[in-house]
């Protein structure tokens, strides 16, 4: 008798486990079973616009010493900082890169100032560059973290807004017979 009940108490146990874990799934990404940026690379990647990112910054991100060629979307907010979500174009250098650089100037040169981050379609920074006057440098990931969450959810809204939605009532349209009678 004891034996069984060993037996049973073990295979209750590993039952409540398996319970357990029904109880509480694990939380999926707002765009289940794609990568976190892939709907926000295809709408730049279809409405972009045509650009390049300097040879400085591409080469401090890893992605060549060239002009890299990418399409973009930018969006300037009130106090002059150009949101930018960019997506390389090149087939052999890939990567997405989201900045937000604010333009400067004095009588010497034009400059800009912020943070630009290295990232894929899994959300996931790779690198984070701090640019200012002086120029642009690697920092620490961390850094700069939540304000790359703030922007990649900038872009992510952006991208589902100007998703098509569909209706579930029907569009008004003209009939055959009033598409004639107002031709007369």
């Amino acid at each position: 008798m004891k034996r069984h009940y060993g037996k049973f108490l073990i295979a209750a146990s590993a039952l409540i486990g398996v319970a357990l874990l029904a109880q509480n799934p694990v939380p999926t990404s707002p765009y289940s079973g794609e990568a976190e940026l892939s709907k926000v690379e295809e709408w730049v990647l279809s409405q972009g616009a045509v650009e390049s990112i300097a040879p400085e910054l591409a080469a401090i991100l890893g992605l060549g010493s060239d002009r890299l060629p990418v399409k973009l979307k930018s969006y300037r907010t009130p106090d002059g900082v150009s949101r930018t979500f960019a997506v390389s174009t090149n087939p052999s250098q890939k990567g997405i890169v989201i900045s937000a650089l604010k333009t400067m100037g004095n009588k010497m040169k034009i400059y800009s100032v912020g943070t630009a981050w290295l990232t894929d379609r899994s959300g996931i920074i790779h690198e984070t560059i701090r640019v200012d006057a002086s120029g642009a440098m690697v920092v620490s990931n961390t850094s700069r973290a939540a304000e790359f969450t703030n922007i990649k959810a900038f872009f992510i809204k952006k991208a589902q807004a100007t998703a098509p939605t569909i209706s579930s009532s029907p569009s008004p349209r003209k009939s055959a017979t009033a598409a004639k009678e107002g031709s007369l």
